[in-house]
């Protein structure tokens, strides 16, 4: 199998990650079993599930099937609000380590906050736990606002190697990305591509691709990288997996990166994202 095209980047507790990855939600076990194969013998090293997507035995299994080592792959999974908890924690990564048909898991992260269960930080201190017992290469958080990552900080000492966001260029994150940055949290994208809200159909977003003989979701996805962020775009169809990792063989100008990054909405785009202080699982 010929190397994959994806850099790497280095978590603050010494795993390297993938900067570019396979979403796997909504597929269900059959479905994702075949996508997780095709997409590594495409170059994919980094596979993103969660308890709550109802696959990981089919990711597990995809994986198995592509024949590489397991060394070679980067595994992150999530679990929900009923594992708050320290024993909660450890519980939901052994069950999903089965699950996955995996030994180990390179990245497990609090899928949401919870904030009104008010238990994200005794999950954040089990995964600490984890850590320390070589059970996990590093640990994280998903869809956790600046207020929930400073409690974390101030409650444990410990912030977490990734926090992973709805993210794209109409919901460009700006003050939390710049937050993760001085404390060495890497800005993971969820839905980089924009959700079928019609990013990919911006007038700004199609010259640029036209400028570069690109698509649209590869100038989208390659705005994401050329900012630093990790992503993980999700397909079933053959043709987007091989397009999704085809942008390694060019990189924008300052004026595209500029161009597109004006397309934020603000307080707007936020506003239309889902609020972790009150959607959850």
């Amino acid at each position: 199998m010929p190397p994959s095209p994806v850099p790497t980047v280095a978590l603050a507790h010494g795993a390297r990650m993938p900067r570019l990855g396979l979403g796997t939600w909504p597929l269900d076990d059959r479905t994702v079993q075949g996508v997780v194969e095709q997409a590594v013998g495409l170059g994919y090293r980094l596979v993103d599930t969660a308890h709550n997507y109802g696959n990981e035995r089919g990711v597990g299994a995809g994986l198995r099937a592509s024949g590489l080592p397991r060394e070679e792959l980067f595994v992150t999974t999530k679990f929900n609000k009923n594992s708050h908890s320290v024993r909660g924690v450890r519980r939901a990564a052994e069950q999903s380590v089965r699950r996955l048909g995996v030994d180990y898991l390179d990245l497990l992260l609090i899928h949401w906050p919870n904030p009104g269960r008010d238990r994200y930080v005794e999950a954040w201190r089990g995964l600490i736990e984890l850590l320390k017992a070589g059970d996990v290469r590093a640990i994280g958080v998903s869809n956790f606002k600046r207020a929930h990552l400073e409690r974390l900080l101030a409650e444990t000492g410990v912030a977490p190697d990734v926090n992973q966001i709805q993210l794209d260029p109409r919901l460009a994150r700006v003050q939390v990305r710049a937050y993760h940055a001085q404390h060495d949290i890497v800005t993971e994208a969820w839905s980089p591509l924009g959700a079928g809200t019609g990013l990919l159909d911006d007038p700004v977003i199609i010259a640029i691709a036209a400028r570069h003989d690109r698509t649209p979701a590869q100038v989208v996805l390659r705005w994401h990288l050329d900012l630093g962020l990790v992503v993980v775009p999700k397909s079933a169809s053959p043709a987007r997996l091989a397009e999704n990792i085809d942008v390694f063989g060019f990189t924008l100008s300052d004026g595209d990166i500029a161009a597109i990054s004006a397309l934020d909405r603000g307080a707007a785009g936020e506003a239309a994202a889902l609020d972790s202080d009150t959607f959850g699982h």
